[in-house]
């Protein structure tokens, strides 16, 4: 069998807006479930995965219905791997629904390719009874699948599978590896359609390339100074703090550029931590810092009084404050550069070009708004 290579990765996805605190407990929710083959031969999708992330993020976070922005779940799949049980259909959960899109971001860097066998209709069936779906039909829901081997293989039957998905609303979206003709052979636009969602063919081996700017520099800059204002509390909090770090660096392998969508992600409203930062933690709940055992706050706080470590912390929140508006501004100048800058035309189909065209296209019929 043909080993395949497959990606994906939507982002990955995202951090939300739901623990904001002027943020409605009924805001909508965009659901995203990313089903990434990594069988043998996928690394050149997966590539473009990491590659493309924070753009795909960025795009999302654009996303309103009305003035309201939308909390947005990412879960991360991997199917086809011979290194995953036979018996579970060689697939693997790699992340449940969740915002943290530091979280998503490590899980993705950490996949690495195996042959295997590719039984889409399992993976199918498996993320739409496994993950905690909205039951509203407000809220938004896609699986995305990628893959270059027959839609049909396993012992699921994908027709099922991508009916049942789409009885609780589900949108499948499939994004065949290859020739569109051999999608279309192999069951990748069939399974689209019964799913209710739209069918991509892409180049999987297409290098991704960033388009430098005159504010990369600039915004790598902003984007340590804003890594300073966090405060890490709790049993891990300083795992978390790590965490951000390293997925900097996993963004600047593909150069600075590509740090700056991150940056500009990280200045945006859908990027929490209150789980493991004081600052956002204090905004959704003011009276924290009065309840923390001295043992959950950083060191240099233990000594100091209440009064003390409010100002502490309001201080870094204003401080984080003026950071932000400094990316957001850089980022509404990166982006007029990279409109004039970017090809007026491009036939080559990449991850990126297909998720944000469907994704439009989708969020427009669900009732969303793309805003700049």
């Amino acid at each position: 069998m043909k080993k395949t290579a497959l990606i994906f990765a939507l982002l990955a996805a995202f951090k939300s807006i739901v623990v904001v605190a002027s943020v409605s407990q009924t805001a909508p929710k965009i659901q995203v479930a990313l089903l990434l083959d990594t069988s043998n031969s996928m690394d050149g999708l997966i590539d473009q995965t990491k590659a493309q992330l924070w753009k795909m993020v960025n795009h999302l976070i654009k996303a309103k219905r009305g003035n309201e922005s939308p909390v947005i779940e990412i879960a991360l799949y991997e199917y086809g791997n011979s290194n995953l049980a036979a018996g579970e259909g060689y697939l693997r959960m790699v992340n449940a629904l969740t915002t943290d899109v530091d979280d998503i971001s490590e899980k993705l860097f950490a996949l690495y390719t195996k042959g295997g066998e590719e039984f889409c209709g399992w993976a199918i069936g498996s993320a739409t009874t496994s993950l905690a779906w909205s039951e509203s039909n407000v809220d938004m829901k896609i699986i995305f699948i990628a893959g270059n081997e027959p839609f049909n293989q396993g012992p699921t039957d994908y027709r099922n599978a991508c009916t049942t998905a789409q009885n609780k609303s589900i949108l499948i979206n499939t994004i065949f590896c290859g020739n569109w003709k051999e999608g279309v052979r192999t069951h990748w636009q069939d399974g689209a359609s019964l799913g209710k969602g739209l069918y991509f063919n892409i180049d999987k081996d297409r290098k991704i390339e960033h388009i430098p700017t005159p504010y990369d520099d600039t915004l790598f800059a902003l984007n340590r100074q804003l890594n300073e204002t966090y405060i890490a509390y709790g049993k891990h909090g300083e795992s978390k703090l790590k965490k951000q770090t390293e997925q900097d660096a996993n963004a600047a392998n593909y150069g600075k550029a590509n740090v700056s969508l991150r940056t500009s992600y990280k200045a945006k409203g859908g990027y929490r931590n209150e789980s493991w930062d004081l600052i956002d933690a204090s905004e959704q709940n003011p009276q924290l810092i009065e309840t923390l055992k001295v043992e959950d706050l950083p060191e240099k706080m233990r000594l100091m009084s209440t009064a003390e470590r409010k100002k502490y912390i309001g201080s870094k929140q204003i401080e984080r404050s003026k950071i932000k508006k400094q990316i957001i501004d850089l980022d509404t100048k990166m982006q007029a550069f990279l409109l004039e800058k970017l090809p007026k035309s491009e036939s080559t189909k990449t991850l990126d070009k297909v998720m944000l065209e469907g994704l439009t296209t989708q969020l427009r019929e669900h009732g969303f708004e793309i805003k700049p």
